[in-house]
């Protein structure tokens, strides 16, 4: 970093006015987002002496001059700051006066401490419109950012932030640039990512296959041009984007999307599409003002939307394939803005299909000479560029659910935002589940949650894991003390910390009542009160060794008891009966006596010689897991109603039954599951059977009921079942509170359902707004169950400092007891 700046101060006051010093350190994210530069303005503003400087805790400044103006300065320090700032607390404290006339930026200083660094954020207006501006000397550079936006999380290597510590460190400063750079009063000062055609990373596209003889390489424009004429000559060109490669084509050509869906063994799961402006993203899906402020903000997620039928000439069927849904987000580089046309370009295509850089199941690719060879057989060119990715980064996906955001996947845009803790952590490393995997660390009051770093189970995902979980520990300056992990002995995120424990405590927490915690964590609750936490989701290792994931649990971070479960079914060849849907439907049928007819979709899809074995392995209880997971009764009902028999992604039955409701026009009345009280081998109070369901849907299938009505009815059986779940809760124990939490909850039909019922019950709400409901925010959880600060805490009697997920001497507010003394098991208390 260059030397200080000074600038002389205005005075604004007598010299008999009362002066006053004051050190501050302002904390969070606070460098790389133009704070010095605003320190600066405020203290020249207000005829303040001092100077500014980052260090590794944040940016520390000392001000003098008369104490009314020193305090204004305090003040607008937090409530007046750049527009990527986030401002987490304001400490000062009085100092000797040493007089002065100049405000200095003092170059930045290490040492210990923690400073937070910024998401990326979407090129801004001002850059975007010296983008697209001839006379700007900056005009159609595609790497075009400042202070207020452009790479941060994916380009740095170290604290301070500085751009010696970031994959900039290769590229000189050029003069103009340099100028720019050292200017307090330039929107670009300090911005470590600036450059300019002159001094920044050089665009490139490499066409034909990597080796050959007929390789080539061009540059610049040209290579622009290239791309975009290839893209609309139906070819699949791998982009370079700030987290990584993803893999473009014309969303409007059929062709190419089939092309592009069958080299990376995509199956049927939708991608997602590329608008070049908000006014073509409203040509293609229903865009409603919520929606409108996600696409064009600064975090620029895929955002989920209602696709627009009349939007088929610029989004071909097979981009969603049987997906009412669409996946949609706007330009947020500067390269995406040229690749999709800037005013006055020649007319390319309107809407690009934009997926991650991988094949099915990898993490997305990040280096150059990888993406010429994994995604070697995928692509027909390459447009990509010199600038190092530091670290994977995916895009993010959001959609709004009963007028609030609802995180599907919390990554670029997002992380590696901090979220705040409600009470004090060791440092630790939770390293999450193995679907939709994200880790965190954390330490003190925060939790640092990892982008989106997705399936275990490939051993480059277990790479790119460690990776990630190296570069976030350097960023955060924490040092995990434990480890944490699911209960489920063959998650490789669990052998992961197993492995890389170096005699640090591995604690394990059920992910059910992980889920459960991620809630309360989120919304603030300190634990001093148990939730009734609702965890619905596909696949979680139970206590009892069975597969749960239909749950309703009387938690706090310290232990939770089973409530109320759905009956177990058993789940017929594990995977097998995850993959194919109809499994599912016909052990449900089986448990509700229901025989499997030919009329019924479900037992059609099966076929005839596969019929007689599933009989034998349900009567015999052969390699049959019993299960009590919401999410496979979503997908029998998805079966029986002819929906979808196999699965070629994760939740995709679940998500098309939904769709199938959508189009009926949401919930409806018709079903009602059997309620039971269980018992000492149940471990829960009540059992929910999905039996009498079964039944009546059957029965509608026979008469000819199509698959939105079904749908739609066992949508509202569903939330019904919740209801009165919640009520009988309540009514045992007087808890008013409900946490949803779980994949299952990532159906806006059902999230929306619940809420609107259980608010209009008295109960308190809580659902997902930071992290998701599925896996993705799972390691929030983990943290807050195994890793606080438990000495003396809080004061209350009789309460353990468990780690196990046990309670001790838990009572309700009738003075009865909530828990037992093992795990989810009967105890004081219980019926």
């Amino acid at each position: 970093m260059s030397g200080p700046v000074t600038t002389r101060g205005t005075v604004l006051s007598s010299p008999t006015t009362p002066r006053e010093r004051r050190n501050v350190l302002v904390c969070g994210v606070v460098q790389g987002v133009g704070f010095r530069p605003f320190v600066y303005a405020l203290a020249t503003e207000l005829g303040l002496t001092g100077w500014v400087t980052n260090s590794a805790e944040g940016v520390r400044t000392e001000v003098e001059g008369p104490a009314r103006d020193v305090a204004a300065f305090c003040e607008r320090l937090a409530t007046c700051a750049p527009p990527l700032a986030v401002v987490e607390s304001v400490r000062h404290r009085p100092v000797p006066a040493v007089g002065g006339s100049g405000f200095t930026i003092r170059p930045s200083s290490g040492g210990p401490g923690r400073t937070l660094v910024s998401p990326d954020m979407a090129t801004c207006d001002d850059c975007l419109a010296e983008l697209r501006d001839p006379a700007d000397r900056r005009y159609r550079h595609p790497f075009i950012t400042c202070t207020h936006c452009g790479p941060r999380f994916t380009i740095v290597t170290g604290l301070p932030y500085d751009r010696t510590r970031t994959t900039m460190a290769g590229f000189p400063l050029c003069a103009d640039c340099s100028r720019e750079y050292e200017d307090p009063s330039d929107r670009r000062f300090h911005a470590q990512p600036v450059s300019c055609h002159a001094c920044g990373p050089r665009l490139s596209l490499i066409t034909g296959r990597p080796g050959a003889a007929a390789t080539t390489r061009l540059s610049g424009e040209e290579a622009l041009a290239r791309a975009r004429r290839l893209l609309a000559g139906g070819a699949v060109v791998a982009v370079k984007g700030l987290g990584g490669y993803h893999l473009a084509c014309d969303a409007s050509d059929a062709t190419a999307v089939r092309l592009l869906r069958a080299r990376k063994n995509r199956g049927a799961k939708p991608f997602a599409v590329m608008a070049g402006s908000p006014e073509t993203a409203e040509r293609i899906a229903v865009v409603g003002p919520l929606e409108r402020a996600l696409l064009t903000g600064r975090r620029r997620p895929v955002v989920l939307l209602r696709r627009r039928a009349d939007g088929a000439s610029l989004v071909a069927d097979g981009v969603a394939p049987g997906s009412p849904d669409l996946g949609v987000l706007l330009p947020y580089t500067p390269l995406h803005h040229l690749l999709l046309g800037l005013p006055g370009d020649p007319a390319g295509p309107p809407v690009l299909v934009m997926t991650s850089g991988n094949r099915s199941g990898e993490p997305i690719v990040t280096d150059d000479a990888e993406a010429l060879t994994r995604l070697g057989a995928l692509a027909d060119a390459w447009l990509t560029h010199d600038r190092p990715v530091r670290v994977p980064c995916d895009d993010s996906v959001v959609r709004i659910c009963a007028g609030q955001e609802l995180p599907v996947r919390r990554s670029r845009g997002y992380a590696p935002l901090p979220v705040a803790l409600p009470v004090p952590v060791e440092p630790a490393l939770a390293v999450g589940g193995d679907l939709k995997n994200a880790f965190c660390v954390a330490e003190g009051g925060y939790a640092w949650l990892s982008a989106h770093v997705g399936d275990m189970d490939d051993l480059a995902t277990l790479t790119a894991f460690g990776t990630a979980v190296g570069h976030l520990t350097e960023l955060t300056s924490v040092t995990p003390g434990v480890l944490i992990a699911d209960r489920h002995p063959g998650y490789r995120s669990g052998q992961w910390a197993e492995r890389h424990a170096g005699g640090r405590p591995v604690r394990r927490v059920q992910h059910h009542h992980a889920h459960v915690a991620a809630t309360m964590a989120e919304h603030g609750l300190d634990g001093s009160a148990p939730v009734i936490g609702v965890a619905f989701d596909g696949t979680g290792y139970g206590d009892d060794g069975a597969v749960w994931g239909g749950e309703v649990l009387l938690a706090d971070y310290d232990g939770f008891r089973r409530f109320a479960r759905l009956a177990y079914v058993p789940l017929p060849g594990g995977d097998a009966a995850v993959r194919n849907p109809y499994r599912m439907a016909l052990s449900h049928l089986r448990a509700a006596r229901v025989p499997w007819s030919d009329a019924l979709p479900c037992v059609a899809a099966c076929p005839p010689g596969e019929r007689p074995l599933l009989e034998r392995l349900l009567a015999r209880g052969v390699t049959c897991v019993p299960t009590s997971s919401m999410g496979r009764l979503f997908d029998a009902v998805a079966s029986l109603t002819g929906v979808c028999h196999r699965v070629e992604y994760e939740a995709q039955a679940a998500m098309e039954l939904e769709s199938a409701a959508v189009a009926a026009g949401g919930p409806a009345d018709g079903y009602r599951f059997a309620l039971a009280p269980g018992g000492p081998a149940d471990g829960a109070w009540l059992v929910a059977d999905p039996a009498p369901v079964l039944a009546a849907a059957a029965r509608d299938i026979r008469s000819g009921a199509g698959a939105p009505a079904v749908s739609a009815r066992f949508h509202g059986a569903v939330i019904g079942l919740v209801r009165d779940l919640c009520r009988a809760a309540r009514d045992r124990t007087g808890l008013a509170t409900v946490a949803l939490s779980g994949g299952v909850f990532c159906n806006a039909l059902l999230t929306g359902g619940c809420t609107e019922l259980l608010e209009r019950d008295g109960f308190t709400v809580l659902r997902h707004r930071v992290v998701p409901p599925n896996d993705g925010g799972l390691a929030l959880g983990q943290v807050m169950v195994a890793a606080r600060v438990t000495a003396d805490r809080d004061g209350r009697s009789g309460r353990g400092t468990n780690h196990d997920g046990t309670w001790r001497d838990l009572t309700g507010p009738d003075g009865t007891g909530l828990g037992g003394t093992g795990p989810g098991g009967p105890g004081p208390g219980s019926p």
